[in-house]
C-alpha cells in the first residue's frame, strides 16, 4: 500500500524563501543608504518579527476554515465585503506595480550587461529590453502554470547558487569601515523610516500562507516551523546581501544614485569579472523569478475576478489585461524601479499586516468561548494591535517620502 507522506518543513521552508528572495533586494541598498548597516539590521530584524506575526495571524484563522479556502474567502467571511474589495484591490495594485518594476529592472540589467561586454559591446535601448523581455516571458505565463512552474523551478536554482557566488566573491572584499563608519549615531534613526516599506516588501509571502494549508493539512505546528525557517533564511540571505554591497560602496557614493538605479547599483560594485558576471545574472534571475510569480498570481486573479475561461483565445485576453498595462509604463516611465518597490511596500501594508490582524481580531471574537483551540499566532491579544500601528507607520513613512518629499538620502 502506498503511503502519502506529509510534506517536509524544509520544502515549505524554501517556499517561502523562494517567495521572498528576488528583484526587490535590488532596491535595499539603495532604500537603506540614509540610515546605513546598523540601523538596517535592526529594521531587518523588526520587519522580520512582525511579517512573521502576520503569517501567523492569517495562519490561525485559516486553520478554521477548510484547507484549499482563498485569502480571499478568509477576507470576506471574518471582515465583509467592504474589507474584501479594499484587500483585493490592495493584492492587485501590489502586483501590477510589482510587474511594472520588473519590467523596468529588465530592461535596466539587460541592457546595461549588453552595454558592457568587452568583446563586442551592444547598445539595446532599454525600452526595447523591456519589451522583448516582457513579451518572452508573458508566452510562458500564456502557455501554462506548469511552464511557470519548471522554468521558475530551474531558474530559482540558478538564483541561488548565483547569488551565492556573487555574495561570496564581494564578502572577501569588503571595507569594514564602510560598514562601521558612522555607525550608531542616532541622527541616521529617522531615515529608517524611509526604508519600511521596501522591507516589507521583501520579507512578503503571506498570499501563500493559505496554499500551505492546503499543502500541509490542519497541521499548524508544521506550518509554524516552515515559515520560521522561510524567514530566517531569507533573513541571512539579505544579511549578507546588505554586507556585501555595502562593504563594497561607501555611504556618500548613494547620494549620486543615477536615474537608472539598477544600473547604477550593478556598476558600482567593484570586482572580480566573474564576480561581477555572477551578480547580473543573478540579477537577471531574481527579475525573471519574480515576474513570473508576480504575473502568475495576477493572471490568475483576473482570470478569476472576470470569469475568463482556460482555452487558448481566453488566456491570451488575460494575459493582455495582466501584462499589457505594466508592459507600457516600464516602456514609458523607465526608471521607477526603486519608487514602484516602495508604492508595493505601501499596498502590501494593507493586505499583509493590517489586514490580517484585523481579521485574527474578529475571528477571535468569533472563537471566543470554545472549547479546544488548536493555534494561536505569536503575541497574544495585544500583538495584533501593536501589528496595526506597524502597518500604519509604514503606510505614514511612505507618503512623506513621496508626497511631502521627506528626502531619506539628506544625510550630509
Amino acid at each position: 500500500m502506498k503511503v502519502n507522506k506529509s510534506p517536509t518543513v524544509l520544502g515549505g521552508a524554501m517556499i517561502a524563501a523562494g517567495t521572498m528572495i528576488g528583484a526587490g533586494m535590488l532596491s535595499l541598498p539603495i532604500a537603506s543608504a540614509g540610515m546605513w548597516f546598523g540601523w538596517t539590521v535592526v529594521i531587518m530584524l523588526i520587519t522580520v518579527l512582525f511579517m512573521y506575526v502576520t503569517a501567523e495571524q492569517i495562519l490561525e484563522v485559516n486553520l478554521g476554515y477548510n484547507p484549499g479556502s482563498s485569502f480571499d474567502t478568509l477576507v470576506k467571511s471574518t471582515l465583509g465585503d467592504t474589507w474584501r474589495l479594499i484587500n483585493g484591490f490592495s493584492v492587485a495594485f501590489v502586483l501590477y506595480i510589482l510587474l511594472y518594476a520588473y519590467v523596468v529592472g529588465s530592461g535596466s540589467v539587460i541592457s546595461d550587461t549588453l552595454r558592457n561586454l568587452e568583446d563586442n559591446p551592444i547598445d539595446i535601448p532599454r525600452y526595447l529590453s523591456s519589451l522583448l523581455f516582457s513579451i518572452v516571458f508573458t508566452a510562458i505565463v500564456w502557455w501554462s502554470t506548469k511552464a511557470v512552474d519548471r522554468i521558475s523551478t530551474i531558474l530559482m536554482v540558478g538564483m541561488f547558487i548565483t547569488l551565492f557566488a556573487a555574495v561570496t566573491g564581494l564578502l572577501g572584499q569588503i571595507h569594514v569601515d564602510y560598514l562601521f563608519e558612522p555607525t550608531g549615531e542616532s541622527q541616521y534613526a529617522i531615515y529608517a523610516f524611509a526604508s519600511l516599506p521596501f522591507f516589507l516588501t521583501s520579507f512578503c509571502f503571506h498570499a501563500s500562507v493559505p496554499s500551505f494549508v492546503k499543502y500541509y493539512g490542519i497541521e499548524g505546528s508544521k506550518i509554524r516551523k516552515a515559515i520560521i525557517w522561510g524567514m530566517i533564511i531569507t533573513f541571512v540571505f539579505y544579511l549578507c546581501w546588505m554586507i556585501a554591497i555595502m562593504g563594497s560602496i561607501d555611504r556618500v557614493t548613494f547620494l549620486s544614485v543615477g536615474e537608472d538605479e539598477v544600473a547604477w547599483l550593478l556598476n558600482q560594485v567593484k570586482a572580480s569579472d566573474a564576480t561581477q558576471l555572477a551578480l547580473r545574472i543573478f540579477a537577471f534571475f531574481a527579475v525573471v523569478t519574480s515576474f513570473l510569480g508576480a504575473g502568475l498570481g495576477l493572471f490568475d486573479y483576473i482570470a478569476d475576478l472576470f470569469k475568463i475561461g482556460n482555452s487558448a483565445k481566453s488566456r491570451l485576453l488575460t494575459a493582455t489585461i495582466t501584462f499589457l498595462p505594466p508592459t507600457i509604463l516600464g516602456m514609458i516611465f523607465p526608471n521607477g524601479f526603486v519608487l514602484a518597490i516602495g508604492f508595493a511596500g505601501l499596498f502590501a501594508a494593507i493586505w499583509s499586516v493590517i489586514v490580517p490582524a484585523l481579521m485574527v481580531i474578529n475571528y477571535r471574537k468569533r472563537q471566543k468561548g470554545a472549547k479546544e483551540i488548536s493555534f494561536r499566532a505569536f503575541g497574544g491579544k495585544v500583538m495584533p494591535y501593536i501589528i496595526i500601528a506597524y502597518g500604519l507607520i509604514a503606510i505614514t513613512s511612505h507618503l512623506l517620502v513621496t508626497v511631502f518629499k521627506v528626502d531619506a538620502l539628506s544625510f550630509i
